[in-house]
């Protein structure tokens, strides 16, 4: 049997793209994709929760696994590592499309399972580190982060700009007007001036 696997992390992904680039491949090799799984899930979710721990249990000797990526069966290093060596256990293969990799069961094939293995890891590591680097650079600029202030945090805000809010009353602005140049709702404005006995008409 030879197996096409696909899978995407989210429902707001799709899974044409592998499905197209798998297609393509067999049929530039007079082969046939016997049986899809695909699937919309996380690879950190655990592998029995997941289509492609079933297919893994029911390999049989000298059938064909075929993915478009080595990441797509797995994001850590030891579940890809796992899943080779079920495969290896059972005599079947792994082709991988984007690093042509063709898992049999020589000594060749355990090494560069390792090597592939370990290269998803790394990508995963390094990824996460340019976004904490990312994060960081925003925040050395100033840019706030995380969710928007909350309404003690804006009231505070006001009381901070009480000065500049009695002169924008004193000129006799709309409420929505001072409330929108001060950054905070309306609702917000109309319960700071009630609280500080300020013209709120």
């Amino acid at each position: 049997m030879i197996y096409g696997y696909c899978r995407v992390s989210t429902a707001r992904q799709h899974e044409e793209n592998q499905h197209f680039a798998i297609e393509r491949f067999v049929s530039a090799h007079n082969l046939k994709i016997d049986c899809w799984v695909e699937e919309k899930i996380s690879s950190s979710k655990k592998l029995k929760e997941r289509k492609l721990g079933k297919l893994l249990s029911k390999l049989q000797k000298d059938d064909i696994l075929i993915t478009t990526e080595i990441s797509r069966l797995g994001r850590s290093l030891l579940e890809v590592m796992g899943i080779l060596q079920t495969c290896l256990e059972k005599e079947c293969q792994v082709w991988t499309l984007k690093e042509n990799f063709r898992l049999g069961s020589d000594i060749q094939s355990k090494v560069l399972a390792f090597a592939f293995g370990l290269s998803a890891e790394l990508s995963k590591a390094l990824l996460q580190e340019r976004i904490k680097e990312s994060l960081a650079r925003l925040k050395a600029n100033g840019k706030k982060l995380g969710r928007p202030l909350g309404a003690k945090s804006k009231i505070l805000k006001l009381e901070k700009n009480q000065k500049r809010l009695e002169t924008l009353l004193s000129k006799g602005l709309p409420k929505a007007q001072i409330a929108r140049l001060l950054g905070v709702d309306r609702s917000t404005l109309y319960y700071y001036l009630k609280k500080k006995n300020l013209n709120s008409d």
